[in-house]
């Protein structure tokens, strides 16, 4: 551990992966995101300086969402063509258990602390699989329309499920995961048994009991766009979506729309690097992560977008934001006061189960 700390602060003077030296670099790459205003912060705090200081062409790709069934096709037809993917934890555990997304060295492949921490102790308990290089805290939860709910504003996530005071249509992603969590804390469970209650049959068709109650006042997602628009233009009197999302549509574009950070979802998001690349593009995608995820570009991604640097070192240069003038401390959701009344998103729940739970859910829906 001592000689890959002290290899760690070696590197740091350098602003490329170590693997930089030892092969040729490809000068394009694929990096793959979930677009919107999540892409736009990556593009302006990681992409477009990387771009500048490499003169490597970065192709943008939205495709996050399908990221695992995709990477599972370009494996089996032996053609990867992304080079870094930009996913949600549990499916970087998924992709790492199924040898699609190579082992991360977080001391060898990634930059140090500027006091000279090491990646590894920087990033903490945070690293939560061989494959996965956190990049930001984000919650899922929930946004309204502050003028289509009356004097009585939601306070409560089951207020989703109340039709009689807050009639109208919600928006909610079509994926079982956060849907069926809601959905027992609102039937009674409490917080802690959630997922004990989840992992068995009757548990499932319990949560599905409950979503079955509003089920024909939903419209369903599948980007994490679609609420806010759906929320700006009146279609839905409340939805659930990114955190950084909502404060898009609020603070950027000034719509009546104010957040329920109520139970919020806590959840990580960062990058994988598929298994199978070439040796350059494998360099490329290293060189791009090494700059990427320091401790000043993930501070710098804070500027544009309200979710919370992986890195310790990161959250105290987290300042205003680039455009606005504001300070998002405050718009984070690892907030003092809205974090209040998180659920902490279980990764490796996610991660045994998702396939089966999917497949019942969209059965459900289909119904």
């Amino acid at each position: 551990m001592k000689l890959r700390k002290l290899t760690a602060l070696v590197a740091t003077t350098a602003l490329c992966a170590p693997m930089a030296f030892a092969a040729d670099m490809a000068d394009e790459m694929t990096i793959v995101s979930w677009g919107g205003a999540y892409s736009n912060s990556q593009i302006k705090a990681y992409n477009e300086p990387y771009a500048e200081k490499t003169g490597v062409k970065i192709i943008n790709d939205e495709s996050s969402a399908e990221a695992v069934a995709k990477l599972r096709a370009m494996d089996e037809a032996g053609n990867v063509t992304w080079d870094v993917v930009d996913v949600v934890a549990a499916d970087a555990m998924r992709l790492c258990d199924e040898g699609l997304a190579m082992e991360i060295d977080p001391d060898e492949h990634l930059a140090p602390a500027p006091d000279g921490t090491s990646a590894e102790e920087d990033f903490g308990d945070l690293l939560v699989s061989d494959c996965f290089i956190p990049q930001i805290v984000y919650s899922t939860t929930f946004g309204y329309r502050t003028d289509l709910v009356g004097d009585t504003p939601p306070t409560s996530v089951c207020d989703v499920f109340d039709l009689e005071a807050y009639p109208g249509k919600r928006a909610l992603e079509k994926r079982p995961i956060n849907n069926m969590e809601w959905a027992l804390l609102c039937d009674g469970v409490a917080k802690e048994e959630v997922y004990d209650v989840l992992e068995t049959e009757e548990g499932q068709e319990r949560a599905l009991a409950k979503l079955d109650t509003i089920k024909d006042n939903v419209i369903w997602w599948s980007a994490g766009a679609d609420t806010p628009q759906l929320l700006a233009d009146g279609e839905v009197v409340m939805g659930s979506t990114y955190n950084g999302r909502l404060f898009s549509v609020i603070e950027e574009q000034d719509q009546p729309v104010a957040m329920l950070w109520d139970a919020q979802v806590f959840d990580l998001d960062g990058w994988i690097i598929p298994a199978g690349l070439s040796d350059e593009r494998k360099a490329r995608a290293l060189d791009y992560i090494y700059f990427a995820t320091d401790t000043q570009r993930l501070a710098d991604q804070a500027k544009y977008i309200s979710y919370g640097p992986a890195r310790a070192s990161s959250a105290p240069l987290v300042g205003q934001h680039a455009e606005l003038g504001i300070d998002m401390a405050p718009h984070m959701p690892t907030d003092p006061e809205n974090a209040t009344n998180t659920f902490l998103y279980n990764y490796s729940f996610w991660a045994d189960y998702r396939d089966d739970i999917d497949a019942k859910f969209q059965a459900w829906l289909a119904k």
